[in-house]
């Protein structure tokens, strides 16, 4: 995770302006994230944004969800204070550094989100970071992902990341795509195919698992845990 970290850390100061020219539609996966929270606008819950950036998505959430109270954890130091300024305005946020597998989730969450985050993990460590979510909701929380997948057979992951290129090119030059983009992906990521990724949510426990979003080798994912009866 050394790498993956001072890319974050050096790429803090530029990532706001280049994000949404790498990741299709990026406005749309962040809003599909926030409306998947299952709770009326005025709610107050507890919410764990697990590898939050620069604070995007929890920005999102307190605009819909004045009442949430949120905790921010990134690996990237430079990431959080750029969180922090977001965020400065609301008093109910709380702010970690370190990797969010690494995390002591001493507390019970309504809500674990975590965007473009998880995909820097091995299969292994997935189904185990799955778990350690599992273990930390409350009785009817959700786990709600946005992430980088793999689709189910080479001919269709060929093409997402072909559809991928395409959307880069609009403002990226190729040549920018491929020897600093496309390295950085191959090199940092570890995307899994969606489809196993639900498997691993079912089979922990997880119910009501859905994909809200997709746009080729992007998605929004969530799962359910139900209350014990």
């Amino acid at each position: 995770m050394d790498g993956i970290k001072k890319h974050f850390e050096d790429e803090a100061k530029e990532f706001d302006e280049i994000i949404p020219k790498l990741i299709p539609y990026y406005t749309d996966m962040i809003f599909a994230l926030v409306g998947a929270i299952p709770f009326d606008e005025n709610a107050s819950f507890k919410l764990i944004d697990l590898g939050c950036g620069t604070g995007n998505i929890s920005l999102e959430i307190k605009k819909r969800f004045p009442q949430a109270k949120i905790t921010c954890v990134d690996i990237a130091e430079n990431m959080l204070e750029k969180a922090k300024v977001k965020l400065k305005h609301f008093n109910d946020v709380e702010f970690f550094v370190g990797e969010f597998t690494n995390f002591n989730i001493d507390k019970k969450f309504d809500i674990a989100a975590s965007s473009l985050a998880i995909h820097h993990l091995t299969d292994e460590d997935k189904y185990h970071f799955f778990q350690k979510i599992f273990e930390s909701l409350l009785g009817e929380g959700v786990f709600i992902i946005a992430d980088v997948i793999l689709g189910s057979n080479d001919f269709l992951t060929n093409l997402y990341i072909s559809k991928w290129k395409d959307f880069m090119k609009k403002s990226i030059p190729e040549i920018e795509i491929e020897n600093k983009w496309m390295k950085k992906y191959k090199k940092e990521d570890i995307p899994s195919k969606l489809t196993d990724q639900l498997n691993w949510l079912k089979k922990i426990g997880f119910k009501d698992i859905d994909i809200i979003w997709k746009y080729y080798n992007f998605a929004v994912f969530s799962g359910n845990k139900m209350k014990e009866k």
